[in-house]
């Protein structure tokens, strides 16, 4: 059901917000050291050279910085920023308008680029190597080919999906780079520099419980501040303090873990109807109602991180540790996996 209650100016204000707490400098951005010293030293290369980026793909979970970080890229190179996303380039004509108006240099950041488009993709094969357009008038026999030169730029893909892009178009990236959840000790330097900018006073205490919070990832670090802020200025004097962040986030259902409801409700599904697995994905998503997308999207990869959940041959099972965190009984199956491995 949508929400009728949300103000479009509030929502429009969080998301100016939401842009001022991205970094402008690369030398700004935290987490990621070893990705930052590599696009360092690819920046002071292009720079020397006096010659574009190389093509650039970025995978992993969202809310990671992939999207920050082309941004960064073309601040400290200079020049434009064009982004747009795979299903929003529905037609040849429409990748074919944006790659004539970019300029010498200019970055074009498309966005979920495993969902292109057959054609569009195949459009962009030439223009990522050769930098040409080639373009199809016409139909039948009167069709003609039109060949359209292009100024040298940066495409930088993003995709949470890697597997679903195809060779070909992995293949015609010069850097491909995994960008991984992040530790609770950034986490925490996020929190605080965002709190500087929004005018919240933070314990380092409170900034500690949300970062542990947050999953691995800055988009939900930022999302958790902005409503523990809320809670402080309304129920605290507002100050974020190790109490009040312990309270907001208790009221937000985000648990020590950083789960919500609907990672639990996952969880239990996976537990009390299915025995904890093996379990396919397609069931999995029946029994919760949810999209496959968002569960393997959203979901899983941090349970799979934390070590909640397993991927075997024979579909998704459920750990030990899930059941001693949701305080469920641990089924006999595990004991005798745990007398096996201590003996």
């Amino acid at each position: 059901m949508r929400d009728t209650m949300v103000d479009p100016q509030v929502q429009a204000d969080e998301e100016k917000e939401e842009l001022s707490l991205r970094p402008q400098r690369l030398s700004q951005f935290i987490g990621q050291p070893e990705l930052k010293k590599q696009l360092a030293i690819f920046l002071k290369a292009a720079k020397k050279r006096r010659q574009p980026l190389e093509h650039i793909l970025f995978y992993g979970p969202p809310g990671l910085g992939k999207t920050t970080l082309s941004g960064l890229l073309a601040k400290e190179m200079g020049v434009n920023l064009r982004v747009t996303s795979g299903p929003a380039l529905e037609r040849a004509g429409d990748l074919a308008s944006i790659l004539t108006s970019l300029e010498e240099g200019d970055i074009f950041f498309i966005d979920e680029i495993h969902r292109l488009h057959k054609t569009v993709e195949e459009t962009l094969y030439p223009a990522m190597e050769d930098f040409r357009l080639d373009m199809i008038l016409g139909k039948g026999p009167t069709a003609r080919t039109l060949r359209l030169d292009l100024n040298r730029f940066t495409l930088i893909g993003a995709t949470t999906r890697i597997g679903l892009l195809s060779s070909p178009m992995r293949d015609r990236f010069g850097f491909i780079q995994r960008i991984n959840f992040y530790t609770v000790e950034d986490l925490e330097k996020i929190i605080e520099r965002s709190a500087k900018i929004l005018g919240i006073e933070i314990a380092p205490e409170g900034a500690w419980e949300i970062a542990r919070r947050a999953r691995g990832t800055p988009r939900v670090a930022n999302r958790l501040l902005h409503r523990v802020r809320d809670f402080a200025e309304v129920e605290g004097e507002g100050k974020i303090t190790l109490p009040v962040a312990k309270a907001a986030l208790s009221l937000l259902e985000v648990d020590d873990w950083g789960l919500t409801e609907a990672d639990r409700m996952l969880l239990r599904a996976l537990a009390e109807k299915h025995a904890g697995g093996p379990i396919g994905l397609e069931t999995m998503a029946a029994t919760i109602s949810e999209d496959i997308g968002t569960i393997e999207d959203v979901y899983e990869p941090y349970l799979l991180q934390i070590g909640f959940l397993k991927r075997t041959p024979r579909g998704r099972v459920l750990t030990r540790l899930a059941y001693e965190a949701l305080s469920m009984v641990v089924p006999a199956k595990f004991q005798q996996e745990a007398l096996i491995l201590d003996s």
